[in-house]
Order: C-alpha cells, then structure tokens, then sequence
C-alpha cells in the first residue's frame, strides 16, 4: 500500500509561510525610521518626523490588517490549489510595497506627488486580495468574512484617495486611514463566532 504524501502545501503551511514575509514587511518598514542628528533640537525633531511617523503607523496598521483577514480567509480553506498559490505570492509582492512607499513619502515628505504614488502603492494589494479571495471561496463554498460591498468600498477610496491626494494630500491620508478603521471593525461572522466558542452548549 504506497504511503500517502505528507509534504503536500497546505493551507497551514501556506499560512506559516504568509506570516513569515508579513513580518519581514513589517521589519523592513521600521527600519526606515531613523533618529534625526544631534544638532536638530528634541521638538524641532520630533515636529520634522511626524509626518513619517503618522504614515509609517498607517502602512502598519494596514499590512496588520492584511494580515489578520488573511488568517480569517485561510481558516475556510481545505486545500490549496495552483491559482491560490499565484494569488497568494501576488498579494504578498504588492503588500512588499508598502514600505517603499512609506520611504518614499519620508525622503519626499507630504507633498501631491508623493501621497498619490503612496495611494496607489496602498490600492495595489486590493487586487490580488480580491482574486485571492474569489478563488478560497469558490473552493471552499464559503463567503468570506469580509463582505464584497466593504472590499469594493476599500478599492474606491484608494482610488479616490490617488485623484483627491493632488488636491489635498492630507484629504488623501484621511481617506487611506478611514479604509483601515472600516477594516479594523471585527466582520460579523468572527464576532458571532467568537460568541459561540465563548459561551458553548449546555
């Protein structure tokens, strides 16, 4: 009887493997922090870096947000297959992005320019996530936690954002950051499902 196969690519270990460039990201984004020179006074310094600060939280909370929806997605899989491997590496290339745009924002500073590539880059994972998503519910029979309305939203406001950021950049970032508190709100499927495991059957 021929042994089955125990190096097949599951949905854990396409997970662990997600989790590991994720964090690189993260990493790398943090790196580009640097502490100004001694002859720029604490406050003056402070004042100079805020603007990268406030991005560099932003393309965290959003690479984190990415992250967590990317757990709640793999959670419905059962099987990994070709087209989600490629969909998965495409939105993990696009999520590798966010740190050259937040680099790019630091060297450029807030400026229409800038704020618009910025957009753009942060628009980007939304494609692949959409096409990623599409292909773990087909397989899996099973809605995603997160609505198509609300993914749908998330891709007009980036687009907005990258129009608008020529106008306003600030108006821009608003824009960028209300996508991400709309995915910081918990879908309703994890919510109920952390009610249920919270208070199981008598």
């Amino acid at each position: 009887m021929p042994e089955e196969k125990t190096d097949r690519l599951t949905p854990a270990r396409l997970e662990a493997f997600s989790d590991g460039v994720i964090a690189v990201i993260i990493t790398i984004m943090v790196l580009e922090l640097h502490v100004p020179g001694k002859e720029i006074a604490t406050l003056a310094a402070l004042r100079l870096d805020l603007p990268l600060v406030l991005v560099y939280l932003l393309s965290f909370i959003q690479t984190g947000i990415y992250w967590v929806n990317h757990h709640y997605l793999i959670d419905d899989l059962d099987q990994v297959t070709h087209g989600i491997l490629w969909s998965n590496l495409a939105l993990l290339f696009a999520l590798s992005l966010i740190p050259v745009a937040t680099n790019w924002v630091g060297v450029r500073g807030i400026s229409p320019s800038s704020i618009a590539l910025y957009a753009a880059l942060c628009a980007f994972p939304a494609l692949p996530w959409m096409v990623l998503s599409t292909l773990i519910q087909r397989r899996s029979k099973t809605p995603p936690a997160s609505g198509i309305v609300k993914q749908a939203a998330s891709v007009c406001l980036y687009l907005g954002s990258i129009v608008v950021a020529f106008l306003s950049p600030w108006i821009a970032i608003a824009m960028i950051a209300l996508v991400a508190v709309v995915w910081l709100l918990p879908p309703r499927k994890i919510v109920e499902l952390s009610r249920n495991s919270s208070h199981p059957p008598l």
